[in-house]
């Protein structure tokens, strides 16, 4: 674990709903992104983390473009995805918008690549499902020879060969930081380590302590790899507010609703009551009091010997104000106290 854990957001850009239950428009909600990264800058977040969706319920189908805005208006926040399908993308294009990102920021721009859990860029841009795995491997093959910023040769069955070619513009300082989000696969995590990338665990039920055999096996790989470790993170949603109740009253309509409509869509049942409750109890569901919260990360950063920690602030139709004041809290009162608790335990 890092000396100081690495806190931050990470948002899909979720449609929220007006007062009267209409959702906003798309174009504001894109407008409230940012205002939610300036604001988690201003409070001393480290990163802020947008993903990359192409479905109605999230407003982010191009989130470099929102990150450039956000970097645009902060001076010391990360700026990244919470994740770039890559496998619907072009890897070389992928690397340049990231560089070009890298730049205007000053040095802060990461990358953190997937394969989707949503599948909806596969036909959008013309791929067949059945390439899902293939697809993967070999566009981050190419997109980690592009990263070393060396003439690049590359052949795959995916796209046209590159031979030879420089990809321009070049990142200013070093390798630009690129993560690999790790859903629970053991041959991801071993995918991970082979490339030298970091490792962000997402995270998103169940105890946080059934992660560490995954956190064994990325540094044993790495060993057998003899390359350095890099950072270890988690991804989990959450929620918070002045007391536990209110943060729990807050976030369950809007959360339950979310995961039984995606719920719907991969087979599961409605997210009850008791469900909620456990995972806030004792899951990966970050919800309550500041305090609450605080205990809950800093548990879960020993568990797993975490490098950063990324809260998903946004939650369905859980409104703008409602997330800006959960960002306040997480870093004016969260972080601090997170900071103190692991230092209290080292």
């Amino acid at each position: 674990m890092a000396t100081q854990l690495e806190l931050g957001l990470d948002t899909f850009g979720d449609v929220t709903n007006e007062a009267d239950g209409t959702p906003v428009p798309y174009a504001q909600v894109l407008r409230n992104l940012v205002a939610q990264g300036v604001l988690a800058d201003r409070v001393g977040l480290d990163y802020i983390g947008v993903g990359e969706h192409h479905r109605k319920d999230f407003a982010v189908s191009a989130p470099e473009v929102v990150l450039a805005a956000i970097a645009a208006q902060t001076e010391r926040i990360h700026v990244g995805t919470a994740v770039t399908v890559l496998s619907s993308d072009d890897p070389i294009r992928v690397f340049q918008r990231f560089a070009t990102l890298d730049g205007i920021s000053n040095g802060r721009a990461e990358v953190i690549l997937g394969r989707g859990s949503f599948t909806e860029s596969f036909p959008l841009f013309g791929l067949d499902l059945a390439d899902y795995e293939r697809l993967f491997e070999e566009k981050l093959e190419l997109f980690a020879a592009v990263r070393q910023q060396n003439p690049v040769n590359w052949t795959g069955t995916t796209r046209a060969p590159v031979v030879d070619k420089r990809v321009y513009p070049v990142v200013e300082n070093g390798l630009l930081p690129a993560w690999i989000g790790v859903g629970g696969s053991p041959e991801s995590v071993v995918r991970t380590a082979r490339y030298g990338f970091n490792l962000m665990l997402a995270i998103i039920g169940g105890e946080p302590a059934r992660f560490a055999p995954y956190v064994d096996l990325f540094h044993r790989a790495l060993a057998q790899f003899e390359l350095p470790t890099p950072k270890i993170g988690v991804h989990s949603p959450g929620h918070i507010a002045e007391t536990d109740e209110q943060a729990r009253e807050e976030l369950w309509p809007h959360h339950s609703e979310m995961m039984s409509r995606i719920g719907k869509e991969r087979g599961w049942g409605p997210m009850s009551r008791e469900s909620f409750e456990n995972e806030a109890d004792t899951g990966s569901l970050y919800v309550g009091s500041p305090e609450t919260v605080a205990q809950k990360i800093a548990s879960t950063a020993r568990v797993l010997g975490l490098d950063r920690f990324d809260l998903k602030y946004s939650n369905g139709t859980l409104a703008h104000e409602k997330l800006m004041s959960s960002i306040q809290l997480f870093g004016t009162v969260v972080a601090p106290r997170v900071r103190e608790l692991l230092a209290e335990g080292a």
